[in-house]
């Protein structure tokens, strides 16, 4: 049996144990995806305009296609131009032709009047007032021109940039691949959370949130299930993870008793660059390369993996998916009640953070006990609060993390 011996590794601060973890990280390799499939993806490679668009000039709203300069008080009405309709027709002074939004527009046109400016009669219509050149129309080339950039490498694929791909005729996109990441958790005590615990166990609920935090973070995860406080186990867990992922997240085993390994089985493997940091929950929180490949140890209390995994490695992922913002938005909040800070670490406090009377206040969920993962639900924010002797009373402006959406 292993002794207990205190940590050799460390303390690290919180932003020198993410410039760790992001000095060894770098974007994927790409591949082309269907457009369809691209959502929330982001670009590996700049895109460029092939074709003036809209390729000819349309008109922006339904009414009369005219020469502006027509001085006739009334004008025939020759055709009607609708939307996708190509047949020519040419239009000069003394007559004009009725237009439908999004139409071409006619040769010899240079204008449009809007319907409501007109009175139309036996054939003929009449503007009540006078039109400009250019009136009411989109000239060819106006949302975009030949050779003309138009998305940049590391954009993130949304609703409009979709579109605008489509408007392109684009339908296979280079994007780069997202992460792979391998979700282990570890401990005798554990049992799968479709189980009812014995004596002196608990349902695992680190994984799940773990493989759900990977989705939202933008990637693929993949579950190794539970693995007992046994070495050769955990090691070949390990091994078939790194083997089948970019990523490996575990939870649990990282402290210093006699039954936490990760830190032995990362130091035979690679080499761990961080193994404790001031942060508060998750100072045994572990960071390793294996291989090339990306191994973080997280603590075993639900709200410390949680909030570890929000800090440390969630940036790592989405650097790794190629994304250009990688940080949650950074905002000052007003204390809604006193706090008490941690004399030797930081600490991110679960709060909601809300607009009030012209400010963002922030007040916690409760108790910040590292095991009660209640005081995660509702949360939006992370407040952050660095090491002291004094409290900070209700009032006090202090850093945060937005991790939700406001209320």
């Amino acid at each position: 049996m292993n002794r207990m011996q205190p940590s050799r590794y460390p303390l690290l601060s919180v932003q020198a144990a993410l410039d760790l973890v992001l000095a060894s990280t770098a974007p994927l390799d790409t591949e082309l995806v269907a457009l369809a499939d691209a959502f929330g993806r982001v670009l590996a490679e700049p895109i460029v305009s092939d074709a003036d668009l809209p390729p000819f000039a349309t008109t922006a709203v339904d009414g009369y296609a005219v020469v502006a300069g027509d001085v006739a008080a009334w004008r025939a009405i020759v055709a009607e131009v609708t939307a996708g309709n190509a047949d020519a027709v040419a239009i000069h002074p003394g007559i004009a032709a009725r237009i439908m939004t999004g139409a071409p527009l006619p040769t010899g046109t240079d204008a449009v009047v809007m319907v409501e400016q007109t009175v139309e009669e036996n054939g003929r219509v009449r503007l009540q007032q006078p039109v400009a050149p250019g009136e009411n129309i989109h000239p060819v080339g106006l949302d975009l021109r030949v050779g003309q950039r138009v998305l940049d490498r590391g954009q993130e694929l949304g609703a409009p940039e979709i579109g605008l791909l489509a408007t392109l005729g684009l339908h296979t996109v280079p994007v780069y691949r997202k992460p792979r990441v391998a979700v282990l958790a570890t401990g005798d005590e554990l049992v799968d959370y479709r189980e009812a615990p014995g004596p002196g166990a608990i349902r695992d609920s680190n994984r799940p949130s773990l493989l759900a935090a990977v989705v939202e973070a933008g990637g693929e995860p993949i579950s190794l299930g539970i693995g007992q406080d046994d070495e050769a186990e955990q090691t070949r867990i390990i091994l078939d993870g790194l083997a089948r992922a970019d990523v490996l997240v575990t939870s649990g085993g990282v402290s210093v008793g006699s039954r936490d390994l990760i830190k032995p089985i990362f130091e035979q493997l690679g080499q761990v660059h961080v193994g404790r940091v001031a942060i508060k929950p998750g100072k045994p929180f572990t960071f390793a390369t294996i291989g090339g490949k990306l191994a973080f140890g997280l603590p075993g209390f639900p709200v410390s993996t949680l909030v570890t995994f929000e800090v440390f490695v969630r940036p790592a992922l989405r650097r790794l998916a190629g994304r250009e913002v990688i940080q949650r938005p950074r905002v000052e909040v007003v204390l809604e009640d006193s706090a008490r800070p941690a004399p030797d670490r930081t600490e991110y406090q679960r709060a909601v953070v809300r607009w009030l009377d012209g400010q963002l206040m922030a007040r916690t969920t409760g108790a910040q006990v590292s095991s009660r993962l209640l005081s995660m639900i509702g949360a939006n924010g992370l407040i952050i609060i660095e090491p002291g002797e004094s409290e900070l009373p209700a009032g006090t402006v202090v850093p945060a993390l937005l991790t939700g959406e406001m209320r």
